[in-house]
């Protein structure tokens, strides 16, 4: 039986560089960094307060994937294309303003959402994340995601 999910992929350019940008900018603790054999290495952050739960930063390549492949995933990270997941915050427009103080860059300010308050952010590589603080209740009278905002 599954119980829950421990360690997601985040597939990077560049594993020194995500490393500062997940823990220097986003504020998350890296819980590992080892070399797992020749050319191989192993770095995993997550938010603070949230110990079960795991981002690994992995270039694309082998073992994972094919050179093909990896050089393929390699374009779509570096062209904006790939959303990487939902980030969690209880005030939006405050974590906001402190990661575009820390040169977050953010393609979609803070909006009302029936869901919450969004931001859209990428990373260094260039993955996309939404920042939500969840509404308790689905608002359906605000309008959903479609201001033309660029997440591609």
């Amino acid at each position: 039986m599954i119980t829950g999910i421990a360690i997601a992929t985040v597939w990077v350019l560049d594993q020194d560089s995500a490393k500062a940008f997940y823990t220097e900018k986003l504020g998350f603790e890296l819980r590992t960094d080892s070399q797992m054999g020749p050319g191989a290495r192993w770095i995993t952050v997550g938010a603070k307060g949230q110990p079960d739960v795991e981002l690994t930063l992995m270039v694309p390549g082998p073992p994972a994937l094919d050179p093909e492949s990896a050089e393929q995933l390699k374009g779509l990270v570096a062209k904006g294309v790939l959303g990487a997941g939902v980030m969690r915050t209880d005030d939006c427009r405050a974590t906001y303003k402190e990661l575009a103080a820390k040169g977050v860059e953010f393609v979609q300010e803070p909006a009302e959402r029936p869901y919450g308050v969004e931001a859209l952010f990428r990373d260094d590589s260039g993955n996309w994340f939404s920042l939500t603080q969840r509404r308790h209740h689905l608002d359906e009278s605000l309008p959903w995601a479609d201001d033309g905002a660029d997440t591609h």
